[in-house]
């Protein structure tokens, strides 16, 4: 295929085209604004782009989050005599009720023989007390 002649010549009557520039990125504001989405990036910044009411409303949720801790905290702070006697008491309870627990555990899990022998001694002692009264 041939090559058009208006290629060869380098006169000055054609024009040549020129790349159309982008009113866009040419704007100041623009390259003000690439700048610093750069510069933010490189630092690890988020840009914020999250509306006003959003920001209100998180702000409000986190105030309301912290103000039931606190209430939480107080409670456990202002506990009465009572109360404090109440649950040392029940402490108690549940480590004898641990307690028992295992014993109960250790029990089962015990070999027959040891049982038996238990019990013999048990009912040896019962009957050596029994003679020593009468």
């Amino acid at each position: 295929m041939a090559e058009p002649d208006y290629m060869d010549c380098d006169s000055d009557e054609i024009v040549k085209p020129k790349k159309l520039l982008n009113p866009v990125k040419s704007s100041r504001n623009h390259q003000d604004l690439h700048r610093e989405l750069l510069m933010n990036q490189k630092r690890g910044l988020a840009p914020q782009n999250k509306p006003e009411l959003q920001k209100v409303m998180e702000n409000r949720k986190r105030e309301q989050v912290l103000k039931a801790q606190k209430e939480e905290q107080e409670a456990h702070k202002k506990r009465s005599d009572l109360e404090i006697e109440l649950m040392k008491r029940r402490e108690t309870l549940e480590q004898l009720e641990l307690e028992q627990h295992k014993n109960e555990e250790e029990q089962e899990n015990t070999p027959e023989f040891v049982k038996m022998k238990s019990n013999l001694r048990r009912t040896k002692q019962e009957v050596d007390g029994q003679e020593r009264t009468t």
